[in-house]
């Protein structure tokens, strides 16, 4: 029996019709909720987890905190930022949740949430032109318009390490952490994996465990986040300049509110190139990854001047010249900043301490993990604690591992087999009225998350309101806009350093996933020009139809 015929047979609980049901509680599935339903559209949003924030409900692991400064890390809206302040820079993650519990306040979200909610299927009613969608609790709603707002960063990924489920101490996925906490004073911890979750579980760790074990496969090339606390009257004098710098967050290639200078790193003085690196490092966080010269990201001798940049600054940190270069070689592991730069507090520092330890798995592979540890070519590591900072299936995991099934009865995980297929990174062909925001070849993973859930996310409020405007009942993709767009974003890609890494912005992080660009990798200024245009188009590169018509 399909879904849609399951949903005509009676159950206990009656089927809830709706124009929109949204899927995630996070940025932009709250922004989705908040502006359709100001639209007058019946709309519902399910969540997955007890509580607000998307990933920030997730991510609880020691040290977790966001990487992107505030005020870029929040909603433009004023009615949310005149009143809140932050106390720190960059927040932790109990700090976003105090603010997504404060933006729910205002704008009364939870009445239309259904929390501890997981979609896990839903089917196209090619007779009524809606989505039947299946709830793991059984319950099953009956929505015109399905919008996925599951994040890129969805379903964690464990990697198929031997004996992993022998090993008696705690472990945990740093994105399945307790939601209680975890004692680590006093214990001896290892951690596998140097990405943003390691760093920040390592920082903690290292202040409190009585051995901590870091096992390293490719040096993280993190940069300086700077961090500082924010009292009242500080943030109220920046608050001056919010609206101004929000412009800018639409202006910028990653949605922040810098810019690069628009100079070649190779056409200045050795001085000034020294001079524009020294003030992005010491404006922190993303500045020294996005706001220096143009070419960093597209030549590889520009890019290496940032690189010997960085590799100097944290060489200068390190006591043990052959601890120094394990984690800042000579020479580049791949180009600066094709893999998502970590932000580190003391990272670099904690492996001067006599409790810290760095494993090279290139030199020393894991063979197995044994129920007391971790065992490798060389030696044998003891645990009481072991923390999974391993990574995730990427922008595309999140929607493939619901069982999406479109008109022509295959998932959209067989329909992304080969490669992730879209219009625009908003819809795919054979699947009509389903919109993914933050998902696959959108900015998505090179974007801010406020931006992007407010700037594609008003493109998609602004289509499903032209879509009810003409009394529509239909919208898909068609397969030749998705063979233009991924024409286009493997082009703009190509003139990029970032297929020179293996990296899940790649999808090479996962056995067996189609090596791709999942992000577009042209900026945001270019890509809503493109969503625009087909918007002034008639919304070219799908198919609208109406009841009973074409």
């Amino acid at each position: 029996m399909s879904l849609a015929q399951a949903a005509i047979v009676p159950d206990i609980r009656p089927v809830e019709e709706l124009d929109v049901l949204v899927v995630g509680a996070g940025f932009t599935g709250l922004y989705q909720l908040h502006r359709l339903r100001e639209l007058g559209f019946s709309v519902r949003l399910f969540e997955a987890a007890a509580d607000l924030g998307g990933i920030w409900y997730w991510n609880c692991y020691p040290g977790a905190r966001v990487d992107t400064h505030v005020p870029m890390y929040e909603f433009s809206l004023e009615e949310l930022w005149r009143d809140w302040t932050w106390t720190e820079r960059f927040p932790a993650w109990d700090e976003l949740r105090r603010y997504f519990h404060y933006v729910d306040k205002k704008l009364d979200l939870s009445r239309d949430i259904r929390f501890n909610t997981r979609v896990e299927g839903a089917e196209f009613d090619l007779e009524r032109n809606q989505w039947v969608v299946r709830a793991q609790d059984g319950s099953i709603v009956r929505a015109r318009y399905l919008v996925m707002c599951t994040g890129f960063a969805a379903k964690p990924y464990t990697p198929d390490l031997k004996g992993l489920s022998l090993f008696a101490g705690a472990k945990h996925h740093t994105a399945w952490w307790p939601q209680e906490g975890l004692d680590m004073a006093g214990k001896r911890i290892g951690v596998i994996g140097t990405g943003a979750s390691g760093v920040q579980v390592v920082q903690e760790a290292a202040a409190v465990a009585s051995q901590l074990t870091v096992f390293q496969r490719t040096p993280i090339l993190a940069l300086a986040m700077q961090q500082c606390t924010l009292d009242e009257g500080t943030q109220n004098e920046m608050k001056r300049d919010y609206p101004a710098r929000y412009v800018r967050r639409r202006e910028s290639f990653g949605g922040f509110d810098f810019h690069a200078s628009g100079k070649s790193a190779l056409e200045v003085s050795p001085e000034e190139r020294r001079e524009v690196y020294e003030a992005a490092w010491a404006a922190g966080g993303f500045s020294f990854w996005a706001s220096t010269f143009y070419d960093i990201m597209m030549n590889l001798e520009a890019n290496r001047t940032a690189y010997d940049f960085w590799r100097e600054k944290v060489q200068a940190r390190l006591d043990d010249p052959a601890l120094a270069e394990k984690l800042a070689p000579k020479d580049p592991p791949h180009p600066f900043g094709v893999k998502r730069p970590s932000l580190e507090q003391n990272y670099y520092d904690v492996f001067n301490q006599n409790n810290v330890r760095l494993v090279d798995l290139k030199e020393t592979p894991i063979q197995e993990i044994t129920p007391t540890g971790v065992r490798t070519g060389e030696d044998e590591y003891e645990f009481d604690i072991l923390v999974l900072a391993t990574g995730f299936d990427a922008v595309t995991g999140g929607l493939t591992q619901i069982d999406i099934t479109g008109t022509q009865g295959v998932s959209l995980k067989e329909h992304w087999a080969a490669g992730a297929r879209t219009h625009l990174g908003i819809a795919s062909a054979g699947f009509p009225n389903l919109v993914f925001l933050y998902g696959p070849q959108s900015p998505s993973g090179f974007c801010n998350g406020p931006t992007c859930a407010e700037l594609q996310g008003d493109w998609v409020v602004a289509f499903l309101e032209q879509m009810r405007e003409r009394g529509g009942a239909r919208f898909e993709a068609t397969r030749e806009a998705e063979d233009a767009w991924r024409t286009h974003v493997n082009e703009v890609g190509a003139m990029t350093l970032f297929p020179l890494a293996d990296s899940w912005y790649m999808g090479a992080n996962i056995p067996g996933k189609p090596r791709e660009f999942l992000n577009y990798p042209g900026g945001v200024p270019l890509y809503l020009r493109m969503c625009e245009a087909s918007a002034a188009n008639d919304y070219e590169g799908f198919v609208l139809s109406v009841p009973g018509g074409g």
